[in-house]
């Protein structure tokens, strides 16, 4: 392996750094090779700069399955979208994702390396859309040299991200409530820093209080009164003091995956009157982005196999069980309703499967829009 690493997992770490710095990568494999080049921060400029590097071939638009469904397109994997002579990076974007349509569109063949484009994309928390068009000697002859990606190693990158996780810090730290709590920061292959709050003194024998919490920067550091996130962050640390101590997997996964830029565009397509599930589906996404295997990683790593999880979401049980983690239960942590939560936490209790019930009571109260 040596001192780079092994070398598929370099070039797709090296890929993400491009996609986030807003520059084409090739995607290569026995049956094609592409250059991608994402949507999400492109400019005319930048798009004028694609095109000329692409010639004499026309780039085609790459879209989730999600998003070409809404467009009318009946397909079960990614799609291509032809653009034709569309110079406008603007118009691009409304194609991948605006909620409305705003022109007809026609579908262009994808190729066999179009997953692992899309994959590339969300790893780099990027919109799941991207310009594609076959490597030309130009691409591979460009200076500064485009970065190569094999295709077949982003699936296993995730992986690679996760086995490589490791403790680098650790600390006390006193928290409001007069407890300390040891704050212990990891580092994985995708640059994250996933913490491990731990309260008080678990006992690794049993089977140990966790929450599972999403990095939310508006709920946990603002107080935003649109989500519950910093309410149940907070409800947490106080059963996890109050009754004997756990563990809080504060998990870089904002907006259930999508990432804080995604997030926030979600947020506007709600505004315009999407709920939460639907606004994912708009811009590409699932409607559940995160993988689990990183949190039970870090289970492992701290010496805890058995778990009761302080969730709403049945879908984390079953994330941490097939990721190889003993669940033996679940506690609910309910918190306020307010006029703008409740949207949300009635989206989530009736199309996402959390368990609200205190929310489809207070919906099924006489009065109530």
């Amino acid at each position: 392996m040596g001192l780079l690493g092994v070398p598929k997992q370099v070039a797709v770490e090296r890929g993400l750094a491009e996609f986030r710095a807003g520059r084409p990568v090739i995607l290569a494999s026995t049956q094609e090779s592409v250059v991608a080049f994402p949507v999400d921060g492109m400019t005319d400029a930048s798009l004028a700069a694609f095109r000329q590097l692409c010639s004499p071939t026309r780039p085609y638009l790459l879209v989730t399955s999600r998003r070409a469904r809404l467009l009318g397109i009946d397909c079960d994997g990614p799609s291509g979208l032809a653009i034709g002579d569309l110079h406008s990076a603007a118009a691009i974007f409304s194609i991948a994702a605006d909620s409305r349509r705003t022109r007809q569109v026609e579908v262009a063949t994808a190729g066999p390396n179009a997953e692992a484009a899309i994959a590339l994309a969300k790893l780099a928390l990027r919109l799941p859309a991207l310009l594609v068009a076959p490597a030309t000697d130009a691409a591979h002859a460009n200076d500064p040299p485009l970065v190569t990606v094999a295709a077949e190693a982003v699936s296993l990158f995730r992986q690679a991200a996760i086995e490589s996780l490791a403790i680098v810090s650790e600390a006390n730290i006193p928290l409001n409530g007069g407890f300390l709590a040891r704050f212990v920061v990891f580092r994985d292959g995708l640059g994250g820093t996933p913490v491990a709050v731990i309260v008080g003194k678990p006992d690794l024998a049993q089977p140990v209080a966790v929450r599972l919490h999403s990095a939310c920067l508006t709920g946990d550091v603002f107080g935003s009164r649109r989500c519950d996130c910093g309410d149940q962050l907070r409800l947490a640390l106080a059963q996890l003091e109050q009754h004997g101590g756990g563990i809080i997997l504060y998990l870089e996964q904002e907006g259930r995956g999508l990432g804080l830029a995604n997030k926030i565009r979600t947020y506007q397509l709600q505004d315009a009157g999407l709920d939460t599930v639907d606004a994912n589906t708009v811009l590409g996404f699932d409607d559940d982005e995160r993988d689990y295997g990183l949190a039970v990683r870090m289970l492992q790593v701290l010496g805890c196999t058995r778990v009761r999880l302080l969730t709403n979401n049945p879908a984390k049980l079953e994330g941490l069980s097939r990721a190889g983690m003993d669940v033996f239960g679940r506690v609910p942590l309910q918190g306020p309703i307010n006029s703008d939560n409740r949207r949300y936490l009635a989206a989530k209790a009736k199309r996402a499967g959390h368990k609200l019930d205190h929310i489809l009571g207070a919906l099924s109260e006489p009065g109530d829009d």
